[in-house]
């Protein structure tokens, strides 16, 4: 890689992680370029030249946690030997995600991330589609060998995350009446009950 190269990547990590640290004090309006390039140190230029808009900046941050997290999920899931034991991992490295990173959480938990994928969809899925097939290749032979429901690979993947993020987007809304710790330890078997065959 090239000094020129280089130079850019520490541009681009400087200018998401000032975007995210200006999300999590300010919020969605707060994000905006002064604010950004303000507590990045980046220039204007810099910001437009590597991400087009304030909405490319966001964009892409949601795009690298999301991959951040899908990571972390596949790689749980390659650990386990069983379907239950893999719904297990799932639930709680989802949750320890959250708790690690809430910030980033945030984020991905958002009106504003929920407005992107929305209207970019079928794109996310593609850019994002080596870690969701990892996801439905550690998912078919389970059913194949009868451990898990017959069911389509996205309905399994709705029961098994839909109550994670339910529960995630409580505690990260500041409602005071959901334990991350009590939810690590109660849905894994909830959610198995509703995948098991």
């Amino acid at each position: 890689m090239s000094p020129k190269q280089q130079r850019g990547e520490v541009t681009v990590d400087l200018l998401l992680d000032a975007a995210l640290r200006v999300y999590a004090a300010e919020g969605e309006r707060g994000v905006t370029v002064g604010a950004v390039t303000r507590a990045s140190g980046v220039s204007l230029g810099s910001l437009y030249h590597h991400f087009g808009s304030v909405d490319g900046l966001v964009a892409a941050l949601t795009h690298r946690w999301l991959s951040r997290l899908l990571g972390e999920l596949a790689g749980a899931l390659q650990g386990a030997r069983t379907a239950r034991t893999g719904i297990r991992a799932l639930v709680r490295t989802y949750l320890a995600f959250i708790q690690e990173h809430r910030e980033a959480a945030l984020l991905l938990h958002s009106s504003t991330a929920d407005r992107h994928h929305m209207g970019r969809g079928k794109e996310l899925r593609d850019a994002q589609e080596a870690r969701l097939s990892a996801f439905a290749q550690w998912i078919q032979p389970h059913v194949e060998s009868g451990e898990l429901a017959p069911l389509p690979l996205p309905l399994i993947e709705s029961l098994a995350l839909g109550p994670v993020v339910a529960v995630a987007r409580r505690w990260l809304s500041g409602i005071d009446d959901v334990d991350l710790d009590e939810a690590a330890r109660i849905l894994p078997d909830r959610i198995w009950r509703s995948l098991a065959p």
